[in-house]
């Protein structure tokens, strides 16, 4: 398996995330009457002025993927309370998928939120989002929370899922 290392976003790095989370939400069918949210996912500026921006790279320093960690009340937070953090538009290029960059995002945003003394981490997922990222949320403990499920637009179901973290030893 090759190396992968995350890091912050930096503004270099933006037209290449804009590029592969399009590219991402496109091949999943999540971009189908999207009402704009494709510029949404494009305007990485915006998020890195309202939440953390984290790559993840391979050992030649190419960009596989990125997702934007935020805490409750900002700007892109949807579903966190006080005590949680959420991670959102976590995507890795469609040719790079398969490698253990969604994984290796998912945990660097996990670890923030125990640094930063979190109780959970919470997330909305796309109703019929590919197996493979479901497992993956499985895989690392996220539970869902139907009581939370919601849509922001006709025809677009999330649903919420939840992983509580263990107090700092």
């Amino acid at each position: 398996m090759t190396s992968l290392r995350v890091r912050p976003a930096t503004s270099a790095d933006f037209p290449a995330i804009a590029r592969l989370t399009v590219a991402a939400y496109e091949a999943d069918g999540q971009l189908k009457g999207e009402h704009g949210y494709g510029a949404v996912l494009a305007d990485v500026a915006a998020r890195a002025d309202d939440g953390e921006v984290l790559v993840v790279e391979d050992a030649a320093g190419a960009v596989l993927g990125s997702v934007t960690f935020v805490l409750p009340g900002t700007r892109y937070a949807e579903l966190s309370g006080p005590g949680e953090a959420e991670f959102r538009m976590l995507a890795v290029d469609p040719a790079a998928q398969g490698r253990g960059a969604g994984a290796a995002l998912a945990r660097a945003c996990i670890d923030r939120a125990r640094d930063l003394g979190c109780s959970a981490v919470v997330i909305c997922v796309r109703s019929g989002m590919a197996e493979t990222a479901q497992r993956l949320y499985q895989r690392l403990g996220f539970v869902r929370m139907p009581e939370k499920d919601w849509s922001p637009v006709p025809g677009v179901n999330l649903l919420a899922l939840r992983l509580e973290l263990a107090p700092a030893a």
